[in-house]
């Protein structure tokens, strides 16, 4: 009865979604061609990769998640070197991120909705899977439930809770706490997350806390700087520049951070402002926040067709690039001198990663909404390795700090890249206990 009821709302819930996400499909595109998947549809040719080996199943929502998952396996084939896999993700972001990245033998599908007769057709056709590994909170009962039948293990790694979000599931815990007890082993980013997850209903033997695997996702090779000087040189921006990045912006933080840069530029001829939507398709959307507060928006998508503005007269100090791309963002945190992360100011609430500017050895400031990242925020503010603006004031007065002052800002910056190189080796930890499960798997627990 509880799954019956479980699939009903699920249904319900599709429905009123489904107009919404057609919209998102036509505004954003990249939906499209892998729509038939959603549904366990795949091409013959695909079918036949799907089964001509035994695979691990990783699942990635977006670009966090897919880094995270791209690290995962990097480590998977240090452990098992035949190991071969199939990634699947939720936006196109992640999709194309995951398409540059992937070797050739591993497959790339977009997730199937959670529909019994969707999970069932999919296992199908997947052939023999050495296990499913989830990231961070993808909790899909249907599919959980389906693998455990199949005697498939389930992982989810990189596990995070916070506590609305724990708040939320307890309300459901009839139908998730079942669902955490089938998982062959939940990895979890701290002990607060490991609390969180056992008080929803996970068995607190299969509950391990190994760290944030964020850190490890940010230990990749340094991206190619040379193509972001080039796009900052083709804006105007002289070698001397004093780089003022907004990174992953969402609605609302485009107009504050310009108001910032309208209030301290005049004392700081040498600065510029740069700003990274967290979605591309918003360039409308934030060329009109930017040409609202009297600033000249420059859209990076006009700069390999237009004369650089470098060549020309019009390269001012009301210009604004905004990066409508994707790709990009981790080489020009490295160009920065100051940076900004988003969904922390506005009206959405979360936060995003601040990890990835950190790397780099950069002064971070962020608003207060960093919900989805509490324990990591907690480690940067206990190294003084992060500043936390309350409001746009106080985020302008924390500007203006370290653009007086470049001996603290790079101190900030240097504290901030010894908190993730302290923080290394979850990944390496959590592949560790997977295959060692894998070696001596627990008894399934019945839902």
């Amino acid at each position: 009865m509880r799954w019956l009821l479980y699939n009903v709302l699920f249904a319900i819930g599709f429905g009123l979604a489904l107009p919404r996400y057609l919209l998102r499909m036509r505004k954003r595109g990249g939906y499209r061609p892998g729509f038939a998947q959603r549904f366990g549809r795949y091409a013959p040719e695909t079918q036949r990769k799907l089964n001509e080996r035994t695979r691990y199943w990783t699942h990635a929502v977006s670009v966090g998640e897919v880094q995270v998952a791209l690290r995962f396996m990097a480590e998977m084939r240090r452990a098992d070197p035949a190991a071969a896999f199939v990634l699947t993700v939720n936006t196109p972001t992640a999709w194309r991120i995951a398409e540059r990245a992937l070797p050739v033998a591993d497959v790339l599908l977009w997730f199937p909705l959670d529909f019994p007769f969707v999970t069932r057709r999919v296992l199908r056709q997947f052939g023999a899977l050495r296990a499913l590994i989830l990231t961070e909170k993808e909790l899909w009962p249907n599919l959980i439930r389906a693998c455990a039948s199949r005697n498939v293990p389930v992982f989810l790694i990189n596990a995070r809770m916070s506590e609305r979000s724990a708040a939320g599931y307890r309300k459901l815990r009839g139908f998730f706490a079942p669902v955490l007890r089938r998982l062959d082993l939940v990895l979890a980013q701290s002990e607060a997350d490991r609390r969180r997850l056992i008080g929803i209903g996970a068995d607190p033997d299969r509950v391990a806390v190994a760290g944030s695997a964020k850190y490890d996702a940010a230990n990749e090779p340094p991206p190619d700087f040379g193509p972001a000087r080039a796009l900052l040189a083709r804006a105007g921006h002289a070698a001397d520049t004093i780089l003022f990045l907004g990174g992953s912006t969402w609605p609302g933080e485009e107009t504050a951070l310009c108001d910032i840069y309208r209030a301290v530029r005049d004392r700081h001829p040498r600065l510029r402002l740069v700003l990274v939507p967290r979605h591309a398709e918003r360039r409308a959307e934030g060329a009109r926040a930017v040409a609202e507060t009297g600033l000249r928006p420059v859209l990076r998508s006009r700069l390999d067709t237009d004369v650089p503005l470098a060549a020309s007269e019009s390269a001012t100090h009301d210009d604004v690039l905004i990066v409508d791309s994707t790709g990009e963002l981790d080489a020009l945190y490295a160009c920065a001198d100051i940076v900004f992360v988003g969904k922390s100011l506005g009206r959405q609430r979360g936060g995003q990663n601040v990890i990835e500017p950190a790397r780099f050895g950069k002064p971070i400031v962020t608003g207060p909404h960093m919900e989805n990242f509490e324990e990591i925020m907690a480690e940067f503010r206990a190294a003084d390795a992060i500043a936390v603006a309350a409001d746009a004031d106080r985020l302008r007065d924390r500007i203006e700090n370290w653009l007086a002052d470049e001996s603290a800002r790079l101190a900030q910056g240097q504290r901030a890249r010894a908190v993730v190189e302290a923080r290394r080796g979850a990944m390496r930890q959590s592949v560790a206990r997977i295959m060692e499960r894998l070696r001596s798997p627990g008894p399934a627990t019945p839902t």
